[in-house]
């Protein structure tokens, strides 16, 4: 059992996170939380702060398309401990890059569509 000051409910925890309850039980499954969800003694899910801050970072990788399958890669290395802190940095730089080249992209795409929007203004306004 964790030694958290707090603990939180599954459903404080979606609260916190903007995530469902089936969301924050699928990472359980899937084994994306650093260490394993204690449970009260009616089994019942309790999240400590750390856990909390563990699945808002989950989001941020999620939320830059990491797929879940590198997602993993990174949790299994974070697991091993301090030994791997460079395979981490290095599986994060890459997706560093990958998030670059899709801001990149969206920008341009975001121009276009901009462009679009102020031919159609001034065929309007004319």
């Amino acid at each position: 059992m964790t030694t958290s000051a707090q603990s939180f409910a599954i459903s404080d925890v979606a609260a916190l996170t903007g995530l469902s309850t089936h969301t924050l039980r699928y990472y359980e499954r899937a084994g994306l939380m650093l260490h394993p969800i204690d449970r009260s003694s009616t089994s019942q899910r309790q999240y400590s702060e750390a856990d909390v801050a563990w699945v808002t970072f989950l989001t941020k990788l999620r939320s830059t398309a990491m797929p879940i399958a590198r997602v993993r890669d990174y949790v299994e290395l974070a697991r091993r401990g301090e030994d791997t802190s460079a395979a981490r940095l290095e599986l994060l730089l890459i997706h560093r890059m990958n998030v670059v080249a899709q801001v990149e992209e969206m920008t341009r795409s975001l121009a276009a569509i901009d462009f679009k929007i102020a031919t159609y203004q001034e065929r309007i306004t004319v």
